[in-house]
């Protein structure tokens, strides 16, 4: 007989786990080679997503940050709505492979009416969360190789303007900071003077703190990174600017922009903050990014679904309840709902039915009553009919045997003066076909009345 643990059971052995030491070597403790091994083995994947005005140079700037070029076309101004293009890319370094997939988004910015510019990008970004979901909850999944195109990370360029934020920038990174690790990053940051851009810098951080817009913070937990994370939270916004030149300063090619005034290197910390970005955003917190996107944006995302779905871990009293219960609870309401709209359909057919039964029967009745007073106007006209043919049958006998005694004496005279005239029987036979063919037409001629 199989026994059954409950939660004081489990509970209780937790709190009788015991510390041990070991006699000897044992192994266990190459785990951390056996994972790297395998991660390197199966590769990684990050998904960057630019959110920006076009012409800001996003494109420019992922070229920069990693090394190549990703040949991407520039986009126009004259596009009505905002569109998200992505493109997907394999990069390996040493014997690391990366999956790399950028985000760019196209026409944002450009619309004269920008109050649903960021209805696209929150519209994405929610996409990924759905389309991770299905295959989560899929019977036989493949997560191990299925391409996780989850944003790990928003950079949103801001315009250099000095001035601060625009009120699209604020409602958008309003709308995606509890969706997306935000970055914001002062783009082509060569254009403004340096007390400009630390003006513009305390402007920008003030204005996302009184409008409650949470933007990404670099852990302070690994004691490693600690002091480096802690001292480049303090330098947000980023101000960077990118270039796809190289250019010879003293002895080395350097990425580079020239001006009539001078040259801007792309890597000098003096000129912006590029390497802080590339450092921050790829050596040291890449990792971070993707568990941070996994562990509290799409636990988020999941758990709003699951609840939209009808699951939850309580049940109407506040207990724990398992998936499988919760599920059984949900069948059980769905075929209650559908019992009870089967019968309110029923109910109506009824009473549709009977309305139309009613309808019809009522119709039948007038029907019939309209008929039976046709059939006795028939009646009637019959009967009428018959009378007048009876009275006229009468008065034509009465008329032609008038008739047949003048014509008799007209008969005597004529063969008593003109021996030589046709004989009395020729002319009674005559007389008959006359007789015949008046009725007729007289009996038509009332039948037509």
């Amino acid at each position: 007989m199989a026994a059954t643990i409950g939660p004081v059971a489990v509970n209780n052995a937790e709190n009788k786990i015991r510390n041990l030491k070991l006699a000897g070597h044992v192994g266990f403790d190459t785990l951390p080679d056996q994972l790297v091994s395998k991660s390197v083995q199966c590769g990684f994947n990050f998904n960057i997503l630019c959110v920006g005005e076009t012409g800001l140079g996003k494109s420019t700037l992922m070229d920069s940050l990693f090394n190549t070029s990703f040949e991407s076309n520039p986009s126009p101004h004259s596009l009505s709505g905002v569109k998200l293009k992505s493109h997907t890319y394999e990069l390996q370094e040493s014997n690391v492979k990366l999956k790399l997939t950028l985000v760019d988004t196209i026409g944002y910015g450009d619309q004269v009416n920008k109050e649903e510019s960021f209805k696209p990008v929150v519209d994405y970004i929610d996409a990924q969360f759905e389309a991770y979901l299905q295959e989560e909850l899929k019977i036989k999944r493949q997560l191990a190789t299925f391409h996780d195109t989850r944003v790990h990370v928003c950079l949103y360029f801001i315009c250099p303007t000095g001035h601060g934020l625009k009120s699209l920038d604020l409602v958008c990174m309003k709308k995606l900071d509890n969706k997306v690790n935000i970055i914001p990053v002062i783009a082509k940051a060569d254009t403004i003077s340096k007390p400009e851009l630390m003006r513009f810098k305390t402007k920008i951080m003030s204005e996302l703190a009184a409008n409650g817009v949470q933007i990404y913070q670099f852990p302070v937990d690994d004691e490693a990174v600690a002091e480096m994370n802690l001292s480049m939270n303090a330098h947000f916004p980023f101000a960077v600017c990118g270039s796809t030149d190289f250019i010879r300063v003293g002895n080395k090619m350097v990425r580079a922009r020239q001006y009539p005034w001078g040259t801007v290197q792309v890597e000098n910390e003096n000129h912006c903050d590029f390497v802080k970005l590339r450092e921050m955003l790829i050596r040291t917190n890449m990792e971070d990014l993707r568990e941070t996107t996994h562990v509290r944006h799409y636990e988020i995302y999941r758990r709003l679904r699951l609840e939209q779905m009808g699951f939850s871990d309580l049940d109407s009293d506040n207990k724990p309840q398992s998936f499988q219960q919760t599920y059984e609870h949900k069948r059980q309401l769905l075929r209650m709902e559908l019992q009870q709209k089967e019968d309110e359909m029923r109910q109506q057919f009824v009473i549709r039915l009977q309305s139309r039964f009613d309808r019809l029967k009522k119709e039948h009745a007038e029907e019939k009553r309209k008929l039976d007073e046709a059939k006795k106007r028939l009646e009637d006209n019959q009967n009428e009919l018959v009378k007048r043919r009876q009275q006229l049958l009468t008065q034509s006998t009465g008329t032609l045997g008038h008739g047949t005694l003048t014509l008799g004496k007209k008969q005597e005279k004529v063969s008593t003066e003109e021996k030589s005239h046709v004989a009395e029987p020729e002319m009674g036979s005559a007389f008959e076909r006359y007789r015949t063919c008046r009725l007729d037409s007289i009996l038509k001629s009332w039948e037509k009345m």
